[in-house]
């Protein structure tokens, strides 16, 4: 089944994922088709669990053009630290689609992780770059940018994120989405193939 990016309140978005312990073909051909949603859907990043598997890894394209493949990026099991200064920015999300918000992120951050040749990279990233990083990194530890609201600038989009909680639960009554036990047992077989 390809690919499909999950919306709020999917639980998998909440799911803090498990480190990647191999690079296959499998995994590559889930990378080329995080790429393409990610494009499809006018993102700059996108992580596993919004396509809902379990795996710390995402994609990121500062550019958000498929055809700069230049600046393409693969993170596998990233570490953030150093992070320094503070600036606050518009942030939206692929899995809360038409909701945006101020967000406050360090200026510059510090990345570990691997790429999909199982090369390690270290890189200090700045400005737009820096807040993908923290973004896809929050993401991948069950973080949403909603999270990191002020009470006020939650209760500004309170009435949009109620409409994507009343389509989650219309689908997962009749049967469209998976209920939570069943949802628990497909992430932890994922994670036993692949963590």
């Amino acid at each position: 089944m390809p690919l499909q990016v999950i919306h709020y309140p999917h639980p998998t978005l909440r799911h803090p994922s498990k480190p990647l312990k191999r690079v296959d073909a499998e995994l590559r051909k889930i990378v080329e088709e995080m790429f393409e949603l990610m494009y499809e859907h006018e993102g700059v990043g996108l992580a596993a669990n919004q396509v809902d598997l379990p795996y710390r890894l995402f994609v990121a394209n500062p550019e958000g053009d498929r055809d700069s493949k230049e600046t393409e990026c693969v993170f596998i099991n990233p570490v953030l630290s150093a992070g320094r200064g503070q600036e606050e920015d518009e942030e939206g999300c692929l899995s809360i689609p038409g909701v945006h918000a101020p967000v406050t992120r360090n200026t510059t951050i510090k990345v570990q992780a691997y790429d999909l040749s199982g090369n390690e990279i270290t890189a200090d990233a700045e400005g737009l770059m820096a807040r993908i990083l923290q973004h896809e990194t929050d993401h991948l530890d069950g973080t949403l940018f909603i999270d990191r609201l002020g009470p006020t600038q939650l209760a500004a989009i309170r009435d949009k994120l109620e409409e994507f909680e009343l389509v989650f639960q219309s689908r997962r009554e009749t049967g469209e989405i998976a209920d939570a036990a069943q949802l628990a047992a497909r992430l932890a077989e994922l994670e036993r193939l692949r963590t």
